[in-house]
């Protein structure tokens, strides 16, 4: 039973995931097509605006948690910054031999199952 919920929260998790990564890529390209920024800088910018969908969905969906925002939010923001450092390095190091938009893929790709497992046990754990 924990295991299914657990392939549960996973299927959620990256159907969130896939939604405010939407709305990154959205963000990077219109930063880069549009407004010229450096790439890197608009994958970091992207990353960073997208993380707020990212928690509210996750917050109310993926987990329904019940603890606090005053609980989560920092944790959140904790991890954000771990992903953030993690899709920044990974994408400056692809976008040097790939494309910009492949690149962020591989960066978005690597920082999955990391994220998950920082969300699961540790911003959304219950201590029931």
């Amino acid at each position: 039973m924990i295991e299914w919920l657990l392939q549960q929260r996973f299927v959620r998790f990256a159907a969130v995931g896939a939604a405010a990564t939407l709305m990154q890529f959205f963000l990077l390209a219109s930063f880069v097509e549009l407004l010229s920024f450096n790439k890197v800088l608009a994958s970091s910018a992207s990353f960073s605006l997208s993380a707020g969908v990212n928690y509210w969905l996750n917050y109310h969906f993926t987990f329904a948690s019940q603890a606090s925002h005053r609980q989560t939010l920092p944790k959140f923001v904790l991890v954000a910054l771990v992903g953030l450092a993690v899709n920044t390095g990974s994408f400056a190091l692809f976008v040097v031999f790939l494309h910009y938009l492949p690149a962020q893929c591989i960066a978005t790709g690597i920082t999955l199952l990391s994220n998950f497992t920082l969300h699961q046990y540790w911003i959304y754990r219950s201590d029931k």
